[in-house]
């Protein structure tokens, strides 16, 4: 069985750091492939990853667009099938895949851009159906989603094993992160465990906070270290998947994973 990992958090909170280090711990630590799906038009999963990124799903989509105009005249496109007499299934999934990033250990499939001026429903049935199609052959899923976790809602398998919602160490950034976690009772997600990670904590979590945090409808799993290391990474462009075992912000996420694996 497939076991998918999703997080989600407003903007800036770093989650895609934290998604960077789940897949470096599964990597390292567990046997069987590896997805990760970046699902964040902002996000930059594939630099985290240290993985080269030619094509989105996004561009994709676009790109098929393109091609059902320039072809609706010859009737090839109303017809089900594109240029060449491909489906728009087959020409879809060859893409898709061929999109595909690679490394020793993981994949990547990063969503991209939102949807532009145009018809997408039929396209994008299409779509969920090869990259959940795509996404049962490996033994872990990590999603790095946008904060309204649309992608997930999107998905025609929308079991979750595990909902990691990150916060900054503030009041606010935890009323965010309960708004977020609480979407997974609005959509049609079925979501076996939630959990609370605060990132980028300076020092001890002050007892304000630990109070507050208490009185959320979501655990906490553990913090994450502000760390200066980890900085140096993000500026210099280094792939965080490289950052040494013995850093904090790994350990801290690693042993959270040990918790819930």
């Amino acid at each position: 069985m497939t076991i998918t990992i999703a997080l989600a958090g407003k903007g800036g909170v770093g989650k895609t750091t934290v998604a960077g280090m789940v897949i470096k711990y599964l990597a390292q630590n567990q046997t069987g492939s590896i997805l990760a799906i970046d699902a964040d038009p902002s996000s930059n999963l594939n630099m985290v990853l240290g993985l080269d990124l030619d094509w989105t799903v996004g561009d994709i989509r676009e790109d098929m667009l393109a091609q059902v105009k320039s072809s609706l005249t010859e009737g090839g496109a109303a017809m089900g099938v594109m240029p060449g007499g491909t489906s728009k299934r087959e020409y879809l999934e060859y893409h898709v895949r061929s999109s595909l990033a690679e490394g020793s250990r993981f994949d990547l499939i990063a969503m991209g851009r939102g949807e532009g001026q145009g018809c997408y429903c039929a396209v994008n049935h299409n779509l969920r159906e090869v990259i959940d199609s795509m996404s049962k052959h490996y033994a872990y899923v990590v999603i790095d989603n946008e904060a309204g976790m649309e992608h997930l809602s999107r998905r025609t398998t929308r079991d979750v094993q595990h909902l990691l919602v990150v916060s900054d160490p503030t009041q606010r950034g935890l009323v965010a992160a309960q708004r977020i976690a609480d979407l997974r009772k609005e959509l049609d997600i079925h979501v076996e465990n939630a959990y609370l990670i605060v990132n980028r904590l300076q020092g001890e979590m002050p007892p304000e906070l630990m109070t507050f945090a208490g009185k959320l409808d979501i655990p906490m799993l553990g913090t994450i270290p502000a760390d200066a290391a980890l900085a140096a990474y993000e500026f210099s462009g280094k792939p965080l998947v490289d950052l040494g075992d013995e850093s904090p912000v790994y350990r801290a996420v690693e042993g959270m994973m040990r918790k819930i694996l």
